[in-house]
Parts: C-alpha cells; sequence; structure tokens
C-alpha cells in the first residue's frame, strides 16, 4: 500500500515533531527517573515506526521529491512550511530515528543525574534532525539547523567530561560562525532570485558566475566545519572526547552527515558551476582529511580522540565521491555516510562499554579484554573490521565506489583539474592502509595480549542491554556489506538527477536573463 498516495497523511510532520510532542507529555505528567526512561524510549521506537513508511512506500523509480507538504508560514517574505525528501534525503530520517532508539537504551544506567533532561534533549534533538532531512524551505532548514545546537550544547556541557564546558563552548562558536555565512548566503539567494525562499527553486534560478563564487565560499565554510573537513576539524575531537557515549553516537552518525548533506543539497545543484571550479580546492581537502587525519588518528592515546579522527578520515572519502560527478562515486559517498554512520556510532558504544567499567578511555589503561569479555571482544573486532573496509562490510561498498568513481572521473571534474584524478585514487587508496594500521593497533593493544592490571581482571562481560543494542548495527553492517542493493536503489534516480544538476551549467541561462532584464524593464515603464 502506498501510504504517500493513498492516504495522503503529513507523515513527514509527524515524524518531526512526535518527539517534541512526547518529550511535552514526558516533562509534564512523567516522574521518576525509570519512568522517563521507558516513557522516552516508547517515544522513540514509536518515532522510529513512524518514519519506516517513508521507506517502504518510497517510489525508487523518481528523483521527484516524496511526501510533500506546503503550507504558508510568513507569508510577507514568502517562508512556507515546506517538506519533502528524495533517495538522498530519505535514508538519514531512518538513520536517525534509528540511532535515536539506540543512544536511548545505551544511557540506560551511565546517566543518572538530571535524567529526565537528558532524555528530553534527545527527542528534541531529534526533531531537529529530522527537521534538517525534510525541509525544502531555506529559512526552515536554517531553523532546524541551528535549533540543533541547544540539545546538543546542553548533552555535551552538562553530561560530559571534566573539560566538558571548553569542548562546549568551541563546537558552538565554530558551528555558529559557519551558520551566519549560511544565512548571509541565504539571504542574498532570496533577493537574487526572485524573494523565495524554495530551495527547489534556487536549484532553478540562474545564478551569474560572481553570485555563485561567493555564495559556495560561504555555504562551504558552514557545511565545511559540520562535515568537519581540514582545517575546521579542531573541534570535533574535543566534543567527543567530552561528550557522553551516547552524545558521540549521535555526533558521529549523524551531526557529521549534515555537512556533506548540505553540499548535496545545497552547493552541487544550485551552484554548479562554482562547484566545478572549485573541485581542485575540495580534492586537496579532502586528501588531507584522508592521509594527514588518518596519521594523526595513529599518534592518539585516548580512545574516543581516535575515533574521532578517524571519523574525519572516512568523510575526506564522502566529500572526494561527492565532487566527483559521477554516478558510482557520488552514490558511494552517500552509502559511506550511511554505513559510516553504523559503524562509528558501534565503536563509540564500544568505548562506552569500556569506560563504564573502568572510568578511563586512555588505551594503556587496557589490555587482554578478549580474555575477560570474549563476547564484547568480538564485537569490537567486527567493527574494527568494518572501520577498515574488509570486504563483507558495509564500508567497503562505500569505499571502493568512491575509489572505482575518482579512477573513472568525470569530464566535468577532470577538466578543472591540473593533473589526473587516476593520481588522486592511487594516493586515496594508499591511505586505506593507513586506516588499517590505526584500527588494528588499537584492537592489538586494547583486546589482545595478556590481562596484566587487575582492573581489566575484574570487568565483565556485556549484558543483555548492552548486547541488545548492538545487534541492529551489526545486521546492518552486515547485511549492506553483503546486499547493499535496496539503499543503492533508493539512491539511484536522485543521483542520477543531482549529477545531471551539478554537471551543467547556469552561466548561459545567466546571460540571456541578464540581457533580457533591461528589456523587461523598459517595458513594465
Amino acid at each position: 500500500m502506498d501510504l504517500n498516495n493513498v492516504l495522503d497523511f503529513p507523515i513527514l510532520s509527524l515524524s518531526i515533531f512526535l518527539p517534541t510532542i512526547g518529550a511535552l507529555i514526558i516533562w509534564l505528567f512523567v516522574r521518576g527517573d525509570n519512568a522517563v526512561r521507558w516513557a522516552t524510549l516508547a517515544v522513540s521506537v514509536l518515532t522510529f515506526i513512524v518514519t519506516l513508511p517513508l521507506a517502504l512506500s518510497f517510489d525508487t523509480s523518481t528523483a521527484h521529491m516524496q511526501f510533500e507538504e506546503f503550507h504558508p508560514w510568513i507569508s510577507a517574505f514568502n517562508v512556507n512550511y515546506q517538506l519533502g525528501v528524495d533517495g538522498i534525503s530519505m535514508p538519514f530520517i531512518i538513520l536517525t530515528s534509528l540511532l535515536t532508539v539506540i543512544c536511548i537504551v545505551s544511557a540506560w544506567q551511565c546517566i543518572q543525574t538530571r535524567v529526565k533532561e537528558y532524555m528530553l534533549s534527545f527527542l528534541i534533538l531529534e526533531t531537529t534532525l529530522i527537521g534538517v532531512f525534510s525541509a525544502l524551505d531555506a529559512i526552515l532548514f536554517y531553523f532546524f539547523w541551528e535549533a540543533m545546537l541547544i540539545p546538543m550544547y546542553l548533552i555535551i556541557g552538562i553530561w560530559g567530561g571534566k573539560n566538558r564546558v571548553y569542548a562546549t563552548i568551541k563546537f558552538f562558536l565554530y558551528t555558529l560562525a559557519g551558520s551566519v555565512l549560511m544565512l548571509v548566503a541565504v539571504l542574498a539567494m532570496y533577493f537574487k532570485a526572485g524573494h523565495t525562499f524554495s530551495l527547489l527553486a534556487f536549484m532553478d534560478y540562474p545564478f551569474d558566475f560572481t553570485w555563485q563564487f561567493w555564495i559556495w565560499i560561504a555555504f562551504f565554510i558552514a557545511f565545511a566545519v559540520k562535515v568537519p573537513m581540514w582545517p575546521v576539524h579542531t573541534w570535533l575531537p574535543d566534543a567527543h572526547t567530552e561528550a557522553p557515549t551516547a552524545g558521540s553516537v549521535i555526533l558521529a552518525g549523524i551531526l557529521l552527515k549534515m555537512g556533506a548533506y548540505g553540499f548535496l543539497r545545497f552547493s552541487l545543484p544550485m551552484l554548479p558551476d562554482a562547484s566545478q571550479y572549485f573541485v581542485p580546492f575540495v580534492v586537496l581537502l579532502s586528501l588531507i582529511a584522508i592521509v594527514y587525519i588518518s596519521l594523526v588518528a595513529m599518534m592518539q592515546t585516548d580512545l574516543k580522540r581516535l575515533i574521532a579522527y578517524s571519523s574525519i578520515a572516512h568523510m575526506g572519502f564522502v566529500t572526494l565521491g561527492a565532487f566527483m560527478f559521477t554516478q558510482v562515486a557520488m552514490e558511494g559517498a552517500l552509502f559511506g555516510m550511511i554505513s559510516h554512520g553504523f559503524v562509528a556510532a558501534a565503536l563509540f558504544l564500544c568505548v562506552g562499554v569500556m569506560y563504564d567499567r573502568l572510568h578511563t578511555r586512555e588505551i594503556s589503561a587496557y589490555g587482554g579484554v578478549a580474555n575477560v569479555m570474549p563476547v564484547f571482544a568480538a564485537v569490537v573486532v567486527l567493527f574494527a573490521m568494518a572501520n577498515v573496509a574488509l570486504p563483507g562490510a558495509s564500508s567497503f561498498v562505500a569505499e571502493i565506489m568512491v575509489l572505482i568513481g575518482t579512477f573513472e572521473t568525470s569530464a566535468v571534474a577532470q577538466a578543472h583539474l591540473p593533473f589526473s584524478m587516476k593520481w588522486v585514487a592511487i594516493v586515496a587508496t594508499i591511505s586505506v592502509v593507513l586506516s588499517a594500521c590505526y584500527t588494528l593497533w588499537m584492537v592489538k593493544r586494547v583486546i589482545f595480549g595478556d590481562v596484566d592490571k587487575a582492573s581489566v581482571a575484574s570487568m565483565k562481560d556485556m549484558n543483555k542491554r548492552e548486547f541488545g543494542y548492538f545487534v541492529p548495527l551489526i545486521l546492518l553492517v552486515i547485511w549492506l556489506g553483503l546486499y547493499p542493493a535496496p539503499v543503492l536503489d533508493v539512491m539511484h534516480a536522485s543521483v542520477t538527477h543531482l549529477i545531471s544538476q551539478s554537471a551543467a551549467t547556469k552561466l548561459d541561462a545567466a546571460a540571456a536573463l541578464a540581457q533580457a532584464a533591461p528589456v523587461a524593464e523598459a517595458m513594465h515603464h
């Protein structure tokens, strides 16, 4: 049954606001920490169930927006409540709703202070994240993009580590600085494109190159901070280190994807000529992230910082694939974002399991964990292998697609590069070895070897609750590694359309529009 056409139900609005409505009910009527936990879990599970029809009734044959909703909001400025999803945005809504459930379960015992506030922060955060991936109006998008800062600020700033205030302020300032430039760019497009904030209208409007150039830079800074790309990445390791486990899960699993999603939703389709012009710049920064940040990860002594730097390196593959203008590379980048959401989330959860027992993230504090926690050790090794893109894991599919797509560079990307993209692909391929080095070295020092510390000898293996929230991640990483077709099929039509937009030019239409403007004005007078 096609819920989109038959029921005509505002499923996106329900997906967005159900967590906030649930949070309000819990805040007003639910008492007791345990009751709050169960009520929050119920709301998050219900939200996940509500989002499932987006995938189950999604039409994979079209690139058009689906499940659209439109209502006037601020009519004086043509700001509208406009929602819709395509094959690029829909998977991230499912990812968000699933990881929120896992975050709630993972924090069941480790959060003992201000439990209600903590749980409600995650529900409100879920609203903002689903809103970002659903919004088709630039002001609505910006509203959700900025609103996300509030619950994330509280999650890190209240329940984080001893340096949480420093990490929170740094995270807030970096993100806010980029967001201000995004707002300036949106307003510039609004006045240039005929007083509209519609993202679909922005994609169709022929901006001339000067406008594209400066707007692209403003968007780039905003999205690069969120990815994060080198050199605006330094906030991420600090935020991860100080955030509670569930905060790191949602940060790595969803928030980093918002920046790459911004490139795909704004920069490439709206500003194609500027995007092509800046290909060498993006390629260079992506390679630095892949190679240099991998070397930095090898030097880390803190488990969370190592995984945080690993995330930056893996997102380098995403930005590289996104700007190759080939079907396989762009789909690989999108698939990599989904895969990284599962793998990075699982690795941070693994750190959380160990931290709950020894209250330290230092690699040197462990060793021989497999001897006392065999089930947990098996889970760690599985996700470590996924992190190095072992065949059979979802990350292998993503990285091999990006590398193939880079070798088979489109004429559009190659035309703007002073060197062959095959060299870029070779460097990126070699850097995969670096990922294996720091990941396997971490596993060797933490999981294997003899138990020579009394604290490690006293560790207990995972309980049923802990193992339970790893199960869906294990199944998804293996399933998508062996059979990625269902997700790739969802993306295919939308990516094809995006490539046709980003590989085209708006300059001819912009020139024609500029020539016609004086004539139209004269006729008007």
